[in-house]
């Protein structure tokens, strides 16, 4: 058995069945140049979720169809950003903002005890918040003269004392001993938890795909989260994402993850705002949240408190270090994730620590919390009920790195995805940059083809309010 189907059956077994027959890869030679089974966690991640879609489309009409994903396709998934391609420049926002981008912090730097930390600014708060742990100005050689002047784990823990972003750099079983690792090591890579009673609620009638008539609210940033609610929109959800006009976003990440999307600004510190918010998620079915642990409950907009105020709730929670645990409430990011879990070691090798040429753990985990949040309509479509779906990138990065650690022939052997192949994979649209091209959904159905109904749009452009082509009912 291949180390996809592996992944798959594992997967599969979460979910509650047994393989299905409908479901196929067809697997290439691999493209991610990691010792990690990326581009097969990935798949797996992608096929699990069309699984249940293609279980809620015959719920829905009788119906059945096959599910294909391409392990090559799938792979491209991992770096989707840099296949956006628009038109006009001029339209194009940067990639990473600027400020981050001369941020003297960023990077892996060496520590007192002969280790490396990595310090990731994250938006230009981070900077500040790393200088002042570090107690020294925005200077690179001043930053890197403070951090070898402490241990990485000195410098780690008052960077997260000062709420900003630093990981030191661990080996698979450093981190596996670890207090965090082991809270991890006893959940799955996909929660879903039923937190409240109530009636069953059939999936909406009408509609072409899995989806239709499903109304999900998005209040994540960057790459996991946006990832997760847009591919429910791949299959035909509604989905509004909300932003605050306070709170700085990676806009240049939106041409990639906001496809499907309807998209508002909302200010929950202005009179009113989480009134509308209130609102909002009586009409939902999907909340999708990454947010700190803790925040949405002081927001009053928590788990069992949204499951109170809107019975048969799908809460889907993204973070990075995980749900439980003495981190449970520290920000992270993509890169952080693979350096505390064991992966930018590993990767990195003689040579030091180095981060894969993908983002393993942030788009994977945004598959896997649409799989779990699939699943939780299903059993609610079935069964009734309020669920929780919990992933972490960490999580994720414990997965993959489970299914298996290969030798560097793997990174050497690697097939590099070639301009003419990834082609193949691109679709066109047009929206709030105009023309562009772009990765097209990377999971094949053969009745109810995944495909975006919403072009992206710019953040902001829709009021905060679900559109009257999507009114449903809310929940009493």
């Amino acid at each position: 058995m291949s180390l996809t189907q592996t992944a798959f059956e594992q997967l599969m077994r979460l979910y509650g069945r047994e393989r299905p027959d409908f479901a196929t890869f067809d697997e290439g030679p691999t493209a991610l140049a990691t010792r990690f089974a990326a581009d097969e966690a990935v798949s797996a991640a992608l096929a699990a979720g069309g699984t249940v879609a293609a279980d809620l489309w015959r719920l829905r009409t009788g119906e059945s169809q096959r599910v294909e994903v391409s392990t090559r396709e799938a792979a491209a998934s991992l770096t989707s950003y840099t296949f956006v391609h628009i038109e006009d420049p001029a339209q194009a926002p940067p990639l990473r903002d600027p400020a981050v981008l001369r941020s003297p912090v960023m990077g892996f730097h060496p520590t007192k005890d002969g280790r490396h930390v990595l310090l990731h600014p994250s938006f230009p708060p981070g900077t500040e918040r790393i200088l002042r742990a570090l107690g020294c100005s925005a200077d690179v050689d001043e930053v890197k003269a403070a951090c070898r002047a402490r241990t990485a784990l000195e410098i780690e823990d008052a960077v997260a004392a000062e709420r900003g972003c630093a990981g030191m750099v661990r080996t698979p079983e450093e981190w596996d001993a670890s207090e965090q690792g082991r809270q991890l090591a006893s959940h799955p890579p996909v929660e879903v938890i039923k937190i409240g009673d109530s009636p069953p609620e059939p999936m909406p009638e009408g509609g072409d795909m899995p989806l239709a008539g499903v109304r999900v609210l998005d209040m994540t940033r960057v790459l996991a989260g946006p990832t997760c609610a847009r591919t429910l929109a791949q299959y035909g959800a509604d989905v509004l994402y909300l932003a605050s006009p306070k709170l700085p976003a990676s806009v240049g990440f939106l041409p990639d993850t906001n496809h499907g999307k309807l998209s508002a600004w909302l200010d929950l510190d202005e009179a009113g705002g989480r009134e509308r918010l209130t609102e909002l998620l009586r009409g939902a079915d999907v909340f999708s949240q990454g947010y700190r642990t803790g925040a949405m409950e002081r927001m009053g907009v928590g788990p069992t408190q949204v499951a109170a105020l809107r019975p048969g709730i799908v809460y889907t929670s993204i973070n990075c270090y995980g749900h439980e645990g003495p981190w449970r409430g520290r920000a992270g990011w993509e890169q952080l994730a693979q350096t505390v879990t064991g992966m930018a070691h590993v990767h990195g090798g003689a040579e030091g620590p180095k981060l894969q040429p993908g983002a393993v753990t942030d788009y994977t985990t945004g598959f896997l919390a649409a799989f779990g949040s699939l699943i939780a309509l299903q059993r609610r479509a079935l069964y009734g009920g309020s669920y929780l779906v919990r992933v972490s990138l960490c999580q994720t990065g414990m997965w993959v790195r489970g299914l298996g650690i290969a030798d560097e022939a793997r990174v050497n052997g690697a097939q590099k995805l070639e301009d003419d192949e990834v082609r193949g994979f691109l679709t066109t649209s047009n929206g709030g940059y105009g023309a562009m091209s772009h990765l097209r959904p990377a999971v094949r159905l053969s009745a109810t083809p995944a495909r975006w109904k919403r072009p992206v749009v710019k953040l902001g452009t829709h009021p905060a309010e679900w559109p009257a082509d999507v009114a449903r009912i809310a929940a009493q």
